[in-house]
């Protein structure tokens, strides 16, 4: 016998539950004429009602919102037993209300109480109504929904319900708040899912409770199981939870209050007390919407909306639960703030999409720009602050990309306003992100020791936070300057510039003349810069040991487009470094110096003044050692470079002067040997002037303030100390050597001219020497001795501007600049000598 298997039972389910497009209109068709016959029934019971009444009935009925059309059912579910808002006050168009004179006192109170409950939840009630005056479309939603009782009331219930009344009014406008900043565009401090939590609260303190629609649960509760719950006892309730004897109606009072109401109102608004200041606050965040034109244009959030909740904490300060409202609300709305400032500070990544935070990001500043131009703009402009304040100058308001105040002299707009909190710890807020920000940047994963922090709720201005903020900041700084100093060895990079830039072991500088001498009497423009890079390898190459091997690959040639003292003289005249003298000064020759420099222009420049160096560096390097720094090296070395050149010149002149026609004496032609003396002496005065210069700019400037670098640098505690040390070293040695100012510079540059060009007639006056010697043995004797003079004593008149120079520089170093002292003893010893 087969074993017997039972078959399966067929599934009473489908598995699929579908509905055909003709079942689908089926069932809304049925759905359709049952509300039809409903309505129709609804109108056959009220037949005696008067037709007129009939007809509103009917109108009312037909508006109903149906579960379908209310849009906004999950957000607001109570909504559905409301009316639809229309523009026409509901008090008109309804039917008339039943009268309450003849009702019970007891039974008054009890619909009165009923109506309260929904009037507390901001739904209108049967014998509470919306105020004939209002208007869904015409009013101010802010404003909240002002209520009135019935006429018909007793006069001793009515004076109590009124006085309850404002607090429907507030949550309709608090509500009404929430509605209209539900966009993302007002960003994540003031959108409801953030500020969700303050909105309640805030109604919450009014009632001092922590959940409203528990109060109103409560309340409920007790009119539907107490017999003894009244009026009188829900006020109690009321105003025991407010903390407060002040009529929170005081504001709301109707215009049948007395006088006296309103003095007492408009004492509480000077002394900032009544509960109508949470209505301010959010009229005054919301009447500068996106929709605003006036003023910024720019919607109020972010840190704008937490300066409004701390200013009127502020001045609620008198009144102990206001001000515990406003600090819960700064405390909530202040989260997402607080969170995007958390993720800026530990992780150095700016996530602000609606532009709430203090800090901007230019996006189009990247490192991709750095690696082809590795300028400081990276550091300077990438992250700034939006309202354009710097350390060097704290007030900036009217720079390009600060977006314009509310009002004159007003706050800032938007992520522009920092909260008045925040306002002491700004700069150290965008600086540790910035630190962080440059480590991600290479590579390096960014761990902070903040893990106990990392859960923990803080607010803005609270002591925790205050040092969380001191100790992200010494965090990131410690762990830039680490990665700079030590994983980078920036102090080694430096006295790499030091040495090919300042020339401190210049013996490569020398072979490099030596072995170019041909390339550089060549104009520039024709002069091969791979030759020259190759001849500078070759001179790094023959000597280098020890730290000479150092980076000297990143070392490259090029050619500069103008010449040294023109570019110093240009920078000069338009930033105005000394003062107003100059600037006078350099104001009535504008037109002889445009016509000098049109023909310098059409001059073509020597490769020797237009040679100078370059340095290659990488992020993060290129953070410290940036185009600004790099161009200051490049004058400093084109500086060293040209007294270098000069006296290479004049050390040549005094070898070419040891030759026989400089040295064989001629007693037939006593004139020509007192020429030959003052062209010696002329070489001679001009050599020790170089000399004394180049002696000064590196042994008196150089460095030492070379040595006081590094020592700051061993001391240095943060990036931006470090970057400031940096470009101030750079600066004072500027200064100092003289390519600061403009007489100085004038002076400089004719002496330094007149004393290379000198070195370059050495050959014509050899020449000359030659010519004067074997006229002297002709019966008619030399008849160019004349020639000679002249031509000597062009070269004689312009070298004696270094007296001027001498007294330019007495002047500066009696009044501006100390350091220039010991060139003035130096140059007064050339004096005395000559």
């Amino acid at each position: 016998m087969d074993s017997y298997t039972p078959r399966p039972r067929p599934s009473g389910r489908k598995k699929n539950i579908t509905l055909s497009a003709k079942e689908y209109t089926k069932i809304t068709g049925t759905i359709a004429s049952v509300r039809r016959n409903r309505l129709q029934d609804d109108i056959h019971e009220e037949v005696d009602v008067p037709v007129s009444s009939s007809r509103e009935s009917r109108s009312r009925a037909q508006n109903e919102p149906s579960f379908i059309a209310e849009t906004s059912f999950v957000r607001a579910p109570l909504n559905s037993r409301v009316s639809s808002a229309t523009g026409v006050p509901k008090a008109k168009g309804k039917a008339k209300q039943e009268s309450l004179d003849r009702v019970p006192l007891e039974v008054q109170e009890a619909m009165v109480l009923e109506d309260l409950l929904f009037v507390l939840m901001g739904i209108e009630g049967e014998h509470i109504t919306f105020h004939p005056d209002y208007s869904s479309e015409d009013d101010d939603p802010l404003q909240g929904i002002r209520f009135i009782v019935s006429p018909s009331l007793d006069s001793s219930l009515r004076d109590l319900v009124e006085r309850i009344l404002p607090l429907g009014t507030y949550y309709t406008a608090i509500a009404s708040f929430v509605e209209l900043r539900s966009h993302l565009d007002f960003g994540m401090v003031t959108t409801p899912c953030p500020l969700l939590i303050p909105i309640v609260a805030c109604v919450s303190f009014l009632l001092g409770h922590q959940d409203y629609q528990t109060l109103l649960s409560q309340l409920e509760h007790a009119f539907n199981s107490s017999g003894q719950f009244s009026l009188q006892r829900m006020w109690f309730y009321l105003i025991l939870e407010l903390g407060t004897a002040d009529d929170p109606s005081a504001d709301m009072s109707s215009s049948s209050s007395s006088t006296t109401d309103e003095e007492e109102a408009a004492r509480n608004e000077a002394l900032g007390l009544g509960g109508a200041k949470l209505k301010a606050v959010l009229s005054e965040i919301d009447k500068n919407g996106l929709d605003v034109t006036g003023g910024s244009g720019i919607a109020v959030k972010g840190g704008e909306v937490l300066t409004i909740i701390y200013e009127r904490m502020q001045n609620m300060s008198g009144d102990p639960t206001a001000h515990t409202l406003y600090g819960t609300l700064l405390k909530a709305a202040g989260q997402p703030y607080v969170g995007m400032l958390r993720v800026w500070i530990l992780k150095g990544r700016l996530v602000d999409p609606y532009e709430e935070l203090l800090v901007k990001e230019s996006k189009f500043i990247n490192r991709g720009i750095l690696e082809m131009d590795y300028t400081d703009e990276y550091w300077e402009r990438r992250y700034t602050l939006r309202d354009g304040s710097t350390l060097s100058a704290p007030s900036k308001r009217q720079q390009a990309g600060v977006p314009q105040p509310r009002s004159v002299g007003g706050r800032l707009p938007g992520g522009a306003c920092v909260p008045p909190l925040l306002e002491p710890w700004k700069h150290k807020i965008l600086l540790a992100g910035k630190y962080l920000n440059v480590i991600r940047e290479c590579g390096i994963e960014v761990n902070q020791e903040q893990s106990e922090t990392q859960d923990e709720i803080m607010t803005i201005g609270d002591e925790k936070f205050c040092k969380f903020l001191e100790e992200a900041y010494s965090h990131a700084n410690r762990t830039l300057l680490q990665l700079l100093l030590k994983d980078q060895q920036l102090i080694p990079r430096l006295r790499s510039l030091k040495r090919y830039f300042f020339l401190s072991q210049s013996s490569f500088l020398t072979h490099l003349l030596d072995l170019s001498s041909t390339e550089l009497r060549k104009a520039s423009r024709s002069a091969s810069i791979v030759k020259l890079q190759s001849l500078l390898d070759l001179a790094l190459n023959t000597d280098a040991h020890g730290e000479d091997q150092l980076y000297r690959e990143d070392v490259k040639v090029t050619m500069a487009e103008s010449g040294l003292y023109e570019f110093l003289l240009k920078v000069v005249s338009v930033s105005g470094v000394i003062g107003t003298e100059e600037g006078e000064h350099e104001g009535g020759h504008e037109e002889p110096q445009k016509k000098e420099k049109e023909k310098e222009d059409k001059k073509s420049m020597l490769a020797i003044d237009a040679l100078t160096l370059d340095y290659t560096v990488k992020f993060p390097l290129s953070l410290v050692i940036s185009r600004k720094t790099i161009l200051r090296y490049q004058l400093l070395f084109r500086f060293l470079l040209h007294l270098k050149h000069v006296e290479q010149s004049l050390s040549a002149m005094w070898i070419e002067q040891k030759t026989p026609p400089w040295r064989m004496k001629v007693p037939n032609h006593p004139e020509f040997e007192r020429w030959r003396l003052r062209v010696c002496l002329l070489r001679a005065r001009m050599l020790s002037f170089v000399q004394q210069i180049l002696v000064f700019v590196t042994f008196e400037v150089l460095e030492p303030n070379w040595r006081a670098l590094e020592a700051k640098l061993t001391k240095v505690t943060t990036v931006d100390q470090l970057l400031r040390d940096h470009v101030d070293f750079l600066d004072t040695c500027l200064k100092e050597c003289m390519l600061t100012s403009s007489k100085l510079l004038r002076a400089y540059s004719r002496l330094i001219v007149t004393c290379s060009t000198f070195a370059l007639y050495t050959a014509s006056f050899t020449k000359s020497a030659n010519q004067a010697i074997a006229a002297s043995e002709t019966p008619g004797g030399d008849q160019a001795m004349n020639k000679r003079w002249d031509f000597l004593g062009k070269f004689e008149t312009n070298f004696n501007h270094w007296y001027v120079h001498l007294d330019c520089v007495q002047f500066y170093a009696s009044s501006e600049n100390v350091s220039l002292l010991p060139l003035v003893v130096r140059l007064n010893s050339v004096k005395a000598a000559s």
